[in-house]
């Protein structure tokens, strides 16, 4: 596709999952990543986007603001900055699609609800675990009436940074609001366990769900079916267990990043990043309809 028919984006964040993101525009025939903002010049992130040949900048939502107007902003910074971006942001006809579990804005699965990317300018992406959690969730809601939820998150500490770590209860919240929305059920408890262990532990989201009216044969069926809509954007997603009773049903889940850029254990970041760059090839394909 030529440069003036692709979609001119920019990244907010030059962490983990802002460079990761940098790196999965990079490979889309659709996306031209037209800057990576940060707030530290000297930081590793800018430095590895500057690498990749990417215009970057030390001014962050201002220069972003300055620099536009753009297609898509994707916002990998903190949930207590995002409300201050999206002001920013709203007027110049942006889309931005939050990475942050700020809650707010449109709540896009991909698999599940991603045809509203098209109409949608704020898109909310939960969180890693809800990326991980709900297509599979949504599908058994499909097939039982669920009365109680829980989510089990355990990630590798290496693979959480400082804005991770800051946001957990933020990030509990909106998972847990997701959850509750797309699969109808009244409690939905979320956990999350960020793991020390050497070598590193996979991404890994552990499900329970309880239920009164579970036919085991269709529920396997649909959620091997949700499975593979998933790896058809994240090919490292996996359910690893699943077991299927008359009252309960549980499932394992676990990503492992494609390609060498990311380490194995940073299937969190895989996830979501993957999610957010489908959605907005999947804007870019809607514009030229």
């Amino acid at each position: 596709m030529a440069a003036d028919e692709q979609l001119r984006v920019a990244v907010i964040g030059a962490g983990l999952i802002g460079v990761d993101l940098a790196d999965k525009i990079r490979r889309s025939a659709v996306l031209n990543l037209a800057l990576v903002a940060g707030r530290d010049r000297d930081s590793l992130g800018l430095r590895r986007a500057a690498e990749m040949g990417h215009p970057t900048s030390a001014g962050g939502i201002r220069a972003v603001v300055a620099s536009g107007p753009y297609n898509v902003v994707f916002d990998a910074t903190n949930a207590e900055s995002h409300a201050a971006h999206w002001a920013a942001l709203r007027a110049t006809g942006t889309t931005l699609i939050d990475l942050t579990p700020r809650g707010e804005g449109t709540v896009v699965v991909p698999g599940v609800n991603g045809t509203l990317a098209a109409d949608c300018r704020h898109l909310n992406l939960v969180s890693c675990g809800g990326q991980a959690a709900i297509p599979i969730l949504h599908t058994i809601s499909q097939r039982c009436t669920p009365t109680y939820i829980e989510v089990v998150s355990t990630g590798a500490s290496a693979s959480a940074g400082r804005a991770t770590r800051l946001n957990l209860d933020q990030y509990i919240a909106t998972t847990s609001a997701a959850i509750r929305t797309f699969t109808g059920t009244p409690e939905a408890k979320v956990l999350v366990n960020l793991s020390p262990a050497r070598p590193a532990p996979p991404f890994r989201v552990a499900m329970t769900v309880l239920a009164d009216d579970i036919r085991p044969a269709p529920l396997r069926t649909s959620v091997a079916v949700a499975a593979d809509a998933v790896r058809a954007y994240v090919p490292g997603y996996k359910v690893t267990s699943l077991s299927v009773a008359t009252d309960r049903i549980q499932v394992v889940v676990e990503v492992t990043p494609a390609g060498d850029r990311l380490p194995r254990h940073a299937g969190s970041v895989d996830i979501i990043n993957a999610a957010a760059v489908l959605l907005a090839e999947q804007s870019s394909a809607a514009s030229r309809r």
